[in-house]
């Protein structure tokens, strides 16, 4: 019921998930991932099945539990040297963001008192309390002073958000079977939000809104990871981690390189450094736009790691319609009622509407909805999924809706300013995913110019 990450595991991604099959990756070719072990995808079967975890789960799950203390020189909920876990779901199939994540289990009273007194920090334990609370409360309820209750419930509520209402809807757009079940990643926690040498990070080995081959992301020091994914607070670029921390940016590319050639495919990375270490947390492959894909497929194929083949079969036949769809054309005179940043490109116009409630029940009707929101959570995948296009007052080009929407072909713009989402709102307006604008009215569009890439690719096709 428990399976240590261990180099010597023979199980794929069917059994252990994609994050945990990651992880295994990533530690095979030597780079720095916190111990972690994983339950598999048939005991969370089973839990759905029959509504309860198998006889002698908790045991297990404390003996894995052990290892990582092992591992560490840590101990879970311990009073000296506290170990803290993230629990984490990892379907087979990537679902981005649709799935619980909780982090900093084992934050009871005596290990945050031990914590405080190691790193001689207490507003950060105070800022990790507060946030695991507010965490625990969302996806669990009131937390338990007890880290091994806190673990057990953590567990069941990642296995239950399998079939969370955003789950089935992206599953069933994506045509993605609702019987794989999800695994359970348990993992050594490190720290983006210790000190200013910490911080975390988002990189793409290839540009996954135009394809180009440089490495392109972002990251936010002093934080942890889901603050730059939900699109709460706004990166840096990642050239700026080059000049704050050096070493750890080197070590990032260098990983980013042998994970590409490894993984035969763009890759997208998450990472968190720790006083100065990197650590690589997850690796797979990149969402993109249609125009990315085609230039991805394009470029692998000639720098000899896909065959003809291979490339021709990594572009789809929605990704195509995708790329030959109509864009802005001449705005003319029409007032830019925002701008951000252009985080997938493509033109989309309707009415501005403010819930995904709204973008569902009007698009339903037969209406055109663009979907405004301060930022982009899970829970709105319903309505990014009928939006023209998606605008967010908040985030970057690594948050949640720009990697949704990428992966859904939709054009988005992110952080055009706290206030814009309540000024669009009941306004017909022209979203231009290229330029990061939005316009006044209802603009017309007009066929795409030609991607060079494209006439390479539908070279190879033939």
């Amino acid at each position: 019921m428990i399976l240590p990450l261990a180099n010597d595991l023979e199980a794929g991604p069917d059994r252990i998930g994609g994050k945990a099959a990651s992880l295994l990756a990533m530690a095979r070719l030597g780079l720095p991932v916190p111990p972690a072990f994983v339950v598999p995808t048939d005991v969370a079967r089973t839990w759905a099945a029959t509504g309860r975890l198998p006889d002698g789960f908790a045991g297990q799950l404390m003996e894995g539990v052990r290892g990582l203390e092992a591992a560490s020189g840590r101990g879970f909920g311990a009073a000296h040297r506290p170990l803290l876990l993230s629990v984490r779901s990892g379907a087979s199939v990537s679902m981005p963001g649709m799935m619980e994540t909780l982090l900093n289990l084992g934050l009871v009273d005596q290990s945050a008192t031990g914590l405080a007194a190691e790193t001689g920090n207490t507003a950060f334990v105070d800022a990790l309390r507060t946030g695991f609370a507010a965490q625990f409360n969302q996806c669990v309820g009131p937390v338990p002073d007890n880290a091994e209750a806190q673990l057990l419930a953590a567990v069941e509520a990642v296995m239950a958000s399998w079939n969370s209402r955003r789950a089935r809807r992206y599953r069933a757009h994506h045509g993605i079977a609702d019987d794989l079940g999800t695994a359970v990643t348990v993992q050594a926690m490190v720290f983006g939000n210790l000190c200013e040498r910490s911080g975390t990070g988002v990189l793409f080995s290839r540009n996954p809104i135009d394809g180009d081959s440089a490495p392109w992301g972002e990251w936010l020091p002093g934080a942890q990871g889901e603050a730059l994914v939900a699109g709460t607070h706004d990166g840096q670029p990642i050239d700026a981690l080059a000049a704050a921390l050096p070493e750890a940016h080197a070590q990032l590319l260098a990983g980013a390189r042998a994970l590409e050639q490894a993984g035969r495919d763009a890759q997208d990375i998450e990472f968190t450094i720790e006083s100065g270490q990197l650590y690589f947390l997850q690796s797979r492959a990149a969402k993109r736009t249609a125009r990315a894909a085609v230039a991805i497929a394009v470029a692998l194929h000639d720098e000899g790691l896909l065959s003809r083949a291979e490339a021709v079969a990594r572009v789809s036949p929605d990704q195509i319609a995708a790329l030959l769809a109509p864009v802005l054309g001449d705005a003319g005179a029409a007032p830019v009622l925002a701008s951000g940043t252009p985080a997938s490109p493509g033109a989309g116009a309707g009415l501005a509407v403010g819930t995904a409630a709204e973008a569902e029940a009007r698009s339903a009707a037969g209406e055109p909805v663009v979907l405004v929101r301060p930022t982009t959570s899970p829970d709105d995948v319903g309505g990014m999924l009928v939006a023209m296009a998606v605008v967010t007052g908040a985030g970057g080009a690594t948050s949640h809706a720009a990697v949704v929407g990428r992966a859904l072909g939709k054009p988005v713009v992110t952080g055009c300013g706290a206030d814009v989402p309540a000024r669009l709102v009941g306004q017909p307006v022209t979203v231009c995913g290229a330029s990061g604008r939005v316009f006044a009215g209802l603009l017309p569009l007009v066929p795409p110019p030609v991607e060079p890439a494209l006439a390479r690719w539908r070279a190879l096709a033939g």
